[in-house]
């Protein structure tokens, strides 16, 4: 597998099939949920919040029934590319370049490709390649934002379990650091991303998630990040400072998810919020108000024809 080239396929990156509501290392800690069924979840990650807010039916699907919620192509990618990014940044810093990258991408590929939501894709060769161009795009764009050879390590995927509030709180953060060398400089929390970077709209709904990031590892150690940071590869850096303002805030909104679950599953009902996202949601075909949605979209022409959640409207004519 080459990982060299001159394709461009940034535009291609970043405009497939729209966002996934949740990040790919949270979906790894979610499919260990042990909660029996119709039961409340044991604690929350960012992913299963976001989806619940996103839309309840959703959530429902997703973490009462356990239904399947495969990965699509980009997500795939994404985590790909998490994979790679995670073991080039465990290594000395003098060994983080794009020559080495690309050979631990050779390395990694095998993971990906005998992966059973990559085998359920039946890519053909010409789209398999273009998918490791995806990841590559993506592994390569950390350059675009930082010399990785600068950075302080503390260290990458690192699993955060501890309670927020009155909230179990779940996840894993992609890269601890420090400012600098110095044993006394601030931590830094930083999430990587392969999505679009959003809009300035909604650039501080997203950095709640690394905001709970920075919470749980306060709780865990002791120690409050000063910063907090979405790295959108070959795009930009969106940071925050932490302040006990915007903890006090992110929790809060964590509290009001949790205990709105907590009444869902009281009353078993989980409303449908439907729009742009039923494009793309594996459920929608279980969903009455999710095919009233995409037929609506597609009748005034408003929902890219690549969207997967159309097969639903065939199926169900």
């Amino acid at each position: 597998m080459e990982f060299d080239g001159d394709l461009d396929t940034t535009e291609m990156l970043y405009d497939v099939g729209g966002e996934r509501p949740h990040d790919e290392a949270d979906v790894r800690l979610d499919d260990q949920l042990t909660a029996p069924p119709l039961g409340p979840p044991p604690y929350l990650s960012p992913s299963s919040a976001s989806t619940f807010r996103s839309c309840a039916r959703r959530w429902k699907f997703r973490y009462i029934d356990r239904l399947a919620d495969p990965a699509g192509e980009a997500a795939l990618a994404g985590t790909f590319a998490h994979r790679v990014l995670e073991i080039l940044m465990d290594a000395p810093a003098s060994e983080r370049t794009t020559d080495r990258a690309r050979e631990i991408a050779r390395s990694v590929w095998p993971e990906t490709e005998s992966d059973p939501d990559f085998v359920a894709l039946a890519l053909n060769d010409v789209q398999k390649h273009r998918f490791r161009w995806l990841g590559w795009t993506a592994i390569e764009g950390l350059w675009r934002l930082e010399n990785p050879e600068d950075i302080t390590v503390v260290a990458t995927e690192q699993k955060v379990d501890t309670v927020l509030g009155d909230v179990p709180f779940r996840g894993i953060v992609d890269r601890l650091e420090r400012e600098s060398a110095r044993a006394d400089a601030g931590l830094v929390v930083s999430d990587y991303k392969s999505g679009r970077a959003p809009s300035p709209r909604f650039q501080q709904d997203r950095l709640d998630q690394v905001m709970l990031y920075a919470a749980a590892v306060e709780a865990s150690s002791g120690e409050r990040p000063r910063a907090a940071r979405l790295l959108y590869l070959g795009q930009c850096i969106i940071e925050t400072e932490v302040t006990p303002e915007l903890l006090d805030a992110s929790m809060a909104a964590l509290h009001d998810t949790w205990s709105s679950i907590d009444q869902a599953v009281s009353s078993t009902t989980y409303e449908a919020s439907p729009g742009p996202l039923c494009g793309w949601c594996p459920y929608a075909g279980q969903c009455e108000e999710g095919l009233a949605e995409l037929e609506l979209r597609r009748s005034a022409g408003r929902i890219r024809s690549s969207a997967p959640s159309l097969r639903f409207l065939a199926a169900a004519s």
